[in-house]
């Protein structure tokens, strides 16, 4: 696996996000054991980075990923999110934003516990609160960096003057948001602002939520307690126009002899050395996969064909989660 740098943090060039392993995704197939099993493949095959955060489950992953890396804590950059969950809330406060001071205290000190770990390498504000200011919590999260409880401060889907106005108080590393051949609404403003920064950047959802694995092929394989039932882009008629995109991407990985999934992630690897994406996967075989997306080397002829593609046809996300979202 070759690695990069995400300002200054060496990371292997894909990760291994792990929310779809207890939340969202899971219905009622969540198979913990299959679950560690498949981070313990990812680390074997020289997987560093792996992603969690307090609101998946909520709490329950990174409890599940603390367990898988036991005695393995050393071979990993661990990340985590702050920022979802209101610790204050009486009713639990999950779903509820929340980066002020004291709710970051509260919520590294559940996370590193958590996780059986005394320090967070990478550590992410979830989503920017609009009654905090990001001065505060660049510099909160600063103040955790010096105790030693964490070594890099990271944003989650911010706009480009979050990202200035942070980075002016504590240095930023990553930011993370939704990216890939289905999702390309960073590159206008987002991409040139961390280039410039020199701030790297970590693509959730490089593989369209599964879509462009080319596996998807009718709404109905989701169970029930899957989000993606009431995503825009997977319903009706964006659902059909959706499935000639992804016949696209899997005609090209015919022709490079890769899978539908490697080439979505040859793709991102492509676009910047510090890309560093983490497609998400409960199972081994698809870990497997992803992971071998890092020898694929496509042409610069099917690169131009990738970026030519049209895009997804629908909303990435209902009205309510877009309202969380800075572009």
């Amino acid at each position: 696996m070759k690695h990069t740098t995400l300002g200054g943090l060496d990371v292997s060039r894909i990760g291994l996000g792990t929310m779809g392993m207890s939340s969202f995704y899971t219905g009622a197939g969540s198979d913990d054991a299959e679950s560690v099993r498949t981070i313990h493949r990812a680390v074997d095959l020289g997987v560093t980075l792996i992603d969690t955060a307090e609101v998946y489950g909520p709490y329950v992953n990174e409890e599940l990923v603390g367990r898988a890396l036991a005695g393995r804590r050393d071979e990993v950059v661990l990340a985590t999110k702050f920022g979802m969950i209101s610790h204050a809330a009486t009713n639990g406060g999950a779903g509820v934003l929340d980066s002020s001071p004291a709710n970051i205290r509260a919520a590294v000190e559940g996370s590193l516990k958590r996780l059986g770990t005394d320090h967070i390498d990478l550590y992410y504000q979830h989503r920017v609160d609009p009654d905090m200011p990001i001065e505060d919590v660049a510099g909160t999260v600063g103040e955790l960096v010096t105790e030693g409880k964490v070594r890099y401060l990271g944003l989650s889907e911010a706009g480009p003057d979050t990202i200035h106005r942070a980075h002016a108080v504590h240095p930023v590393a990553a930011v993370q948001s939704s990216y890939s051949l289905w999702n390309r609404e960073v590159e206008e403003r987002v991409l040139p602002a961390l280039r410039a920064l020199g701030i790297g950047f970590v693509p959730y959802s490089p593989l369209g939520h599964g879509f462009l694995t080319g596996q998807i092929r009718d709404p109905e394989q989701f169970d029930e307690g899957d989000w993606r039932r009431s995503s825009p882009r997977f319903q009706g008629e964006n659902f059909q126009r959706n499935l000639a995109l992804a016949d696209q991407v899997r005609a090209l990985a015919d022709e490079a002899g890769a899978t539908p999934a490697q080439v979505a992630l040859a793709w991102l690897l492509a676009k910047d050395e510090d890309i560093v994406p983490i497609p998400g996967t409960k199972r081994i075989a698809r870990v497997e996969e992803n992971t071998a997306a890092d020898t694929v080397e496509l042409t610069a002829e099917q690169l131009a064909k990738l970026d030519a593609l049209p895009p997804a046809a629908g909303d990435d996300e209902n009205e309510e989660v877009r309202r969380r979202i800075e572009r």
